[in-house]
């Protein structure tokens, strides 16, 4: 997701304590950010999605067949739903008496179940699907264009069981299939590869198939009429050839197919900085409504109509997206505490794209951000903001800062190598700040580590060290 107006900061409660540094340290779940959403008692292997929506009623009608494995004993299963109701429940093939309270689905098994043990969950539900409430605003499930008739998922951060029950934590990833059934002339777009486009009568079935692992907040299902591009790009890391896909309403085809045109070029450079792209598709959808922020849901970032203007004057946002398929996506957080490792990485590749193209180059960009965050509040630690601040402008700019410190400490060989290595050692997890520093310990000079824990735990904003090519200083 891009960052808050900076003249909109979302202000917060007060701090949570430190977590512990040590690279192992972990996140006690009750001190999560957001301890309601999600179950510590499983984890999940796949979600196999079977939809049908009807954009006359806005009815949504679902059934999700869910694999998971016990972490310790269970005598039932907890999940997320929101607003949509369960009319049918089996787990393990047994049918099941579920109970909904609030967000939460409950699922008794038919017998305990030992840590380790995998079953089956299969639910049967439906309704009219909205966003969630949040402390962020309605998020989740939406509708879009002037007749209502299309839909858009934006679920960052707890808008997942909007539409389909899940496990909703950002470290629990699995994989995905959408078998999605929409009115034939309407189309249907989800996270990962088109498998089967299958008509049937007056409805038509787009079935999509996702190896991930995702994480729910970033799972999508885009609904409307849209026209389509292909196209393919080279991983300047590995070789081999990435195949694009962008949709847009036909409309905005023009505007969007120059805004969007330099997707593969952004993939070749991105590819060589970070390593190999960690996905088999990605794409861009341009939906037919205004929105406030960029989504960055996993090979499918969403963009609004007002973030096409046929000039690529929103190009930054389209570099800040297709960043987050690294830094949020393949390496996504143990916690949401952990923002800053998804939006200061995007936010600094936004910098290293102007760079790599010739305008303003990373350091001149930092040193402006740096006086501005100089003139806000000194009341945020970038690696445990609040939970309430998790979007402010702070994390982003303030993170991306704390990079081009690390880049300037380092030098650019060091600093690169040492990205490449974060997202190989993490690619298909999931990882924290303590985990960040003891990488970083380890890929650098000991002068780092100092500077990390300043940038990161510290309130006062550090210094920017100097440019070592033109001397400039914060």
């Amino acid at each position: 997701m891009k960052r808050c107006s900076r003249r909109a900061l979302i202000r917060g409660a007060a701090l949570a304590p430190l977590v512990a540094v040590g690279a192992d340290a972990l996140v006690a779940p009750a001190r999560r950010y957001f301890a309601s959403h999600g179950s510590y008692d499983h984890h999940t292997l796949s979600y196999d999605l079977r939809l049908a929506y009807d954009p006359a009623a806005g009815r949504l009608d679902g059934r999700a067949r869910i694999r998971a494995v016990a972490d310790q004993p269970l005598t039932r299963v907890e999940l997320d739903l929101a607003r949509l109701r369960v009319h049918a429940a089996r787990v393990d093939g047994v049918e099941v008496r579920a109970r909904q309270q609030q967000h939460k689905l409950l699922l008794p098994t038919p017998g305990p179940l030992t840590a380790g043990r995998a079953f089956t969950v299969e639910v049967g539900y439906g309704g009219r699907p909205g966003p969630v409430r949040t402390p962020f605003g309605p998020i989740g499930w939406d509708r879009t264009g002037d007749a209502h008739d299309g839909t858009l998922v934006a679920a960052q951060p707890l808008g997942a069981p909007s539409w389909f029950p899940c496990n909703d934590r950002p470290d629990d990833k699995a994989e995905f299939t959408f078998r999605v059934t929409v009115p034939h002339g309407h189309q249907a777009l989800a996270n990962g590869t088109l498998r089967e486009r299958r008509r049937d009568g007056a409805a038509e079935c787009w079935t999509y198939h996702h190896p991930g692992p995702m994480a729910p907040y970033l799972a999508a299902l885009y609904t409307g009429r849209f026209d389509h591009e292909s196209w393919t790009a080279r991983d300047g890391s590995t070789g081999r050839t990435v195949t694009g896909r962008n949709a847009y309403p036909p409309r905005l085809a023009r505007q969007a197919r120059h805004d969007l045109g330099r997707q593969p070029r952004m993939l070749g450079a991105f590819t060589a900085w970070f390593g190999p792209y960690p996905f088999e598709t990605y794409g861009a959808v341009v939906v037919d409504t205004e929105l406030d922020q960029p989504v960055e849901n996993q090979t499918l970032s969403l963009f609004g109509s007002n973030h096409v203007d046929g000039s690529r004057g929103w190009e930054t946002l389209v570099a800040h997206e297709l960043a987050h398929q690294w830094f949020g996506n393949s390496v996504s957080l143990r916690d949401w505490r952990d923002i800053w490792l998804n939006e200061g990485f995007a936010t600094y590749c936004e910098w290293l794209w102007s760079e790599h193209i010739g305008e303003d180059t990373a350091d001149t960009i930092a040193r402006t951000e740096w006086r501005r965050l100089r003139a806000s509040p000194q009341d945020l630690r970038l690696a445990d903001p609040g939970r309430l601040r998790i979007f402010d402008d702070r994390v982003y700019t303030r993170g991306a800062c704390t990079l081009h410190a690390l880049r300037l400490t380092m030098g650019d060989d060091r600093f690169f190598a040492m990205l490449r290595a974060w997202h190989r050692c993490h690619r298909g997890g999931s990882a924290h700040t303590p985990a960040f520093i003891a990488h970083v310990r380890r890929c650098s000079p000991p002068a780092t580590e100092p500077l990390l824990r300043a940038w990161l735990y510290e309130e006062p904003l550090p210094p920017l060290p100097a440019d070592r090519h033109t001397g400039d200083t914060s």
